[in-house]
């Protein structure tokens, strides 16, 4: 393999939407390394020559061109940035004129819409989201559980807390997740605070190897980390929700994303938009 293709993310607000398209591309190219930068808030003119002059500079030490992706949305700005001696590809440019056409409005071209609070009281909804979902993290409360759209069940380091927390970040959802002891997995039964909540849960598990692997990470040498310790654990586990008529996933090898979608697919709960 060569040296890594340089990449930069350029966008006038937080970057996050030109990281995400851009990423979702270069996802297609495998064996291919990324070096990836994010160059956010390029909104001013001034900005716009400096990342020019950044660029070009970094471009005439490197044998191949770079890449760049852009999501900004002032013509000036964007003008200014296509001096860039790069391959430029402007992830807005192909689409909003479609879209203007197709609507007979010219579009607002306003940074930052992507990501910003564009509505008061569901920007509230989901930081409200976001705090039940860190109050009832791993099992810490039981307060008001009646109002958990979605319940996470797994051992311990399945991957239970990000995915609670991205589901109500990005997706608004009230979720909450509890561990699954020693004590639950021996007689295959949900912890006593979630009975009758089965048909909130759904359950997570993994590859006894990586989960072995996760746990050394923060126990060496610990029976907790043990091959034969997680092995059990996840078979246990499945029986469990087996029994319950739990839906489940497996977290080895997806990611949070992956995860979140499959979760809010199978238990059909609707995304929702900010």
């Amino acid at each position: 393999m060569g040296q890594p293709r340089t990449v930069f993310f350029l966008s006038d607000g937080t970057g996050i939407t030109a990281e995400t398209l851009g990423n979702t591309l270069l996802t297609q190219f495998d064996g291919v390394e990324f070096k990836k930068t994010t160059l956010p808030f390029i909104n001013t003119p001034e900005k716009a020559r400096a990342t020019v002059d950044l660029i070009n500079q970094l471009a005439s030490r490197q044998e191949t061109r770079p890449l760049v992706f852009s999501t900004t949305v002032s013509d000036e700005i964007r003008g200014i940035l296509r001096g860039c001696k790069v391959l430029f590809m402007d992830l807005f440019d192909g689409y909003i004129h479609t879209i203007e056409d197709e609507l007979q409005q010219k579009s607002t071209h306003a940074a930052g819409r992507a990501h910003g609070v564009a509505d008061a009281s569901r920007y509230n909804a989901r930081i409200a989201a976001m705090n039940y979902a860190m109050e009832h993290d791993d099992g810490q409360s039981t307060r008001d559980l009646s109002k958990a759209d979605l319940i996470l069940i797994a051992p311990s380091r399945c991957g239970k807390t990000p995915t609670s927390l991205y589901l109500a970040l990005q997706h608004g959802l009230f979720a909450t997740n509890f561990p699954l002891t020693e004590d639950d997995l021996e007689q295959l039964r949900l912890p006593k605070s979630l009975e009758g909540l089965a048909g909130k849960c759904f359950g997570m598990t993994s590859d006894p190897e990586r989960l072995s692997q996760i746990r050394t990470e923060r126990r060496p040498g610990s029976r907790y980390a043990s091959l034969a310790q997680c092995a059990y654990e996840l078979r246990q586990a499945e029986q469990l929700y087996r029994r319950y008529n739990i839906p489940f996933i497996s977290s080895a090898a997806m990611s949070i994303e992956e995860m979140a979608t499959m979760v809010m697919q199978e238990k059909n709960l609707r995304r929702q938009t900010f």
